[in-house]
């Protein structure tokens, strides 16, 4: 039971995260979407965690369950960096990125 919760809160920060680029198209959904990527990578830790302390496997493998829950916790804070106070995936294609570098060097 543990290990099909952990694995549920890690398939949908997974998720989260192939969906930022889209939805940085909107402030607001990009960060919603950046804080169910948090949630659901400290819940996923919070799981493992737990099933490492009642001596569960996942995948088969005790060996897999610490290694992953800091993975989760390093995913979450992950998802809340914006480095030098900038949206990293502004939705835009490389030649509208381009322009904007043009003009903001004019």
């Amino acid at each position: 039971m543990l290990e099909s919760i952990a694995q549920m809160f890690c398939g949908l920060s997974l998720l989260g995260f192939m969906f930022i680029a889209t939805a940085s198209r909107s402030e607001k959904l990009e960060s919603l979407v950046q804080w169910i990527v948090v949630i659901c990578s400290l819940c996923a830790a919070i799981m493992l965690f737990w099933l490492w302390g009642a001596g569960g496997t996942i995948w088969g493998s005790e060996g897999m369950i610490r290694p992953l829950a800091v993975l989760s916790i390093l995913i979450a804070l992950a998802a809340r960096l914006n480095l030098k106070g900038k949206q990293l995936s502004q939705g835009m294609n490389p030649h509208q990125i381009m322009k904007e570098n043009r003009q903001e060097e004019e």
